[in-house]
């Protein structure tokens, strides 16, 4: 799994852009603070020909967002998140990115 990261010099955005080799995978999504949690505004992310999926976001920066990888349902962490913080609501940890 993968995190890039693109800062704007003219807007206060980062594009953050998430990769995850799922090549048996149906559907990756990301859903995090940033979406409020809901599946249905989820980043969907796009299956490419490696087996990877891909897909960019657009955050505010200054900002730090919880978020997991959807995978066929199951949440999923990212090992190359910036942090990790517990959710009681989830019983478990949650990826950080700082932007």
């Amino acid at each position: 799994m993968a995190i890039k990261k693109q800062y704007l010099k003219s807007k206060p955005v980062c594009k953050v852009t998430f990769s995850v080799p799922a090549e048996e995978a149906k559907k990756v999504a990301v859903v995090g603070t940033f979406n409020e949690w809901n599946e249905k505004k989820a980043v969907k992310l796009k299956k490419l020909k490696s087996g990877t999926f891909k897909g960019t976001v657009d955050l505010e920066k200054d900002n730090s967002y919880e978020f997991r990888y959807v995978v066929d349902g199951a949440y999923i962490n990212d090992e190359q998140a910036d942090a990790y913080a517990w959710s009681d609501y989830a019983g478990a940890e949650n990826s950080v990115l700082n932007l």
